[in-house]
């Protein structure tokens, strides 16, 4: 994203939420580094300077404001502006890639060399890779001193440091204080709840139709491993030996999420909530998105009905490959009981009292499932227990970073796997936003009665007027899918 100086002037003069992680403000006088929504009294704007990332900031030798936490902040949208590759990048770090990797590793896994990458990042964010990795872990332990009582080797271990002492170092030169007295300083710190759950507040850039994420995933919930509930999203998650259960509900007024994590495996908390931050596709720019469809004048009439809808993501690849399996050629509420069916026979049954009672089945268990125990064609089932077995294998992959296109081509190539189900799958478990789902019938037909055809769009037609939405096809779809 390239930054305009007016652009920057107006939000930061309005404390606009829309503009909240897409840029941060430097403040020469005091060395800090704030989110356009910080509510410290504005200074002259002489004395401020932008910067694409905090990452950026950081190198320029700012430090991260005390008040309005940019820790805290959506974060920089990863196809704002940048190129697929560090797209990629910024998924793979996301997920502690470089917390146990170096970046000659992570760059062979991209194809390119360390010094391309580290070139492409300072092009695009303003910061080399490792600067960013390194910012990320400073963040997310100043972010588990604030909102948690863990201990201090937990804190860092929870925040992919790899050790007590490099923890300690980078919060004295970032802060000029201990983590402990920097744990003292605050006067909230936020501890675990009355059921145990750890409270965090996810941010995100207004719009948002917290309604119609709720009904998407209402319908679509895995019966006994997640539900929605009194405007609230319930999932289990975890391991048998470490599970665990997560509550997600919506503070529109202070546009935020607010997530209550339970689980004893307290050092996959940030993991957490970069899952639920995928699920609800919190680092999506609105205004950015809406600047694309509304090109499109017909859509534009169903988008403008709408504007903060988001594309749901997933906690488990896995999960969604074998719902979209399941899926195929039945309704929805069909899917879903037969998804029921599959974790009661496969999944690991847990002591809960949400509702929930779950986990959803390993790769392991689905590799070796009895296609005759399924209530469902013998043929689909196989192919269940084929991709299943390729997870095991290691030959298919749905991690962050992945690449979508490659990972389409992947799952074609199963007996079962159409294009429909492979772009279903990219668009919910790899957080695609250029996912068109071809062959869908729904969306054909709606879109048909969008544009006032007296029959169904043609695939073909679909594809062509899609090429106008891009790269934000799966947001389009989303709108047509709400008519």
């Amino acid at each position: 994203m390239e930054l305009n100086l007016n652009t920057c002037k107006q939000a930061w003069l309005s404390k606009d939420a829309r503009f909240d992680g897409k840029f941060f403000i430097g403040v020469k006088s005091t060395g800090i580094y704030c989110r356009p929504i910080c509510p410290v009294k504005s200074t002259e704007f002489k004395n401020l300077t932008f910067f694409k990332t905090a990452a950026q900031a950081g190198i320029n030798g700012y430090r991260p404001c005390l008040r309005c936490r940019p820790e805290t902040s959506p974060g920089t949208p990863i196809w704002s502006g940048t190129c697929a590759i560090v797209s990629r990048a910024l998924r793979l770090i996301a997920a502690g890639e470089l917390n146990n990797n170096k970046l000659p590793e992570l760059a062979c896994r991209l194809g390119i060399t360390s010094r391309i990458l580290n070139r492409l990042f300072i092009t695009h964010l303003g910061a080399s890779a490792s600067a960013v990795a390194r910012n990320q872990r400073l963040h997310a332990a100043k972010r588990l001193l604030d909102e948690t009582d863990l201990s201090m080797i937990d804190v860092a271990l929870g925040s992919g440091y790899g050790s007590l002492r490099r923890f300690n170092a980078d919060i004295k030169h970032t802060y000029g204080v201990t983590p402990t007295q920097l744990r003292k300083s605050k006067t909230k710190n936020v501890h675990p709840d009355s059921s145990g759950h750890y409270v965090f507040k996810l941010p995100y850039r207004p719009p948002y139709s917290w309604r119609h994420m709720l009904d998407f995933l209402s319908t679509r919930a895995t019966p006994g491993v997640e539900k929605v509930l009194n405007n609230e999203y319930i999932r289990t998650i975890g391991t048998q030996d470490k599970a665990g259960l997560i509550r997600v509900s919506c503070d529109q007024e202070k546009n935020q999420l607010v997530c209550h994590i339970g689980c004893s495996h307290t050092e996959n908390l940030l993991a957490t909530i970069e899952k639920i931050k995928s699920i609800f596709d919190l680092s999506a720019d609105p205004q950015m998105i809406l600047s694309q469809l509304r090109l499109d004048k017909k859509l534009w009439q169903q988008v403008k009905k709408n504007p903060g809808l988001r594309v749901p993501g997933c906690w488990n690849g896995l999960e969604i490959a074998v719902r979209s399996i399941t899926g195929q050629q039945v309704s929805v509420v069909g899917a879903t009981t037969v998804m029921g069916r599959i974790v009661k026979q496969y999944g690991t049954r847990l002591k809960t009292t949400a509702g929930v009672g779950y986990l959803f089945p390993t790769a392991h268990a689905l590799a070796d499932l009895d296609p005759a125990s399924l209530s469902m064609p013998r043929a689909r089932a196989n192919t269940i227990a084929a991709v299943a077995q390729a997870v095991v294998s290691g030959q298919l992959c749905f991690a962050p970073g992945q690449d979508s296109n490659e990972m389409i081509e992947q799952l074609t190539r199963f007996k079962g796997i159409g294009p429909w189900t492979a772009q279903y799958i990219a668009m919910r478990a790899l957080a695609e936003p250029d996912a068109l789902l071809e062959g869908d019938l729904v969306l054909e037909k709606k879109a048909a009665l969008l544009y006032g055809l007296n029959e169904r769009m043609k695939t073909r037609e679909l594809c062509e007027r899609a090429e106008a939405w891009r790269p934000w096809r799966a947001y389009a779809s989303m709108h047509i899918w709400n008519m």
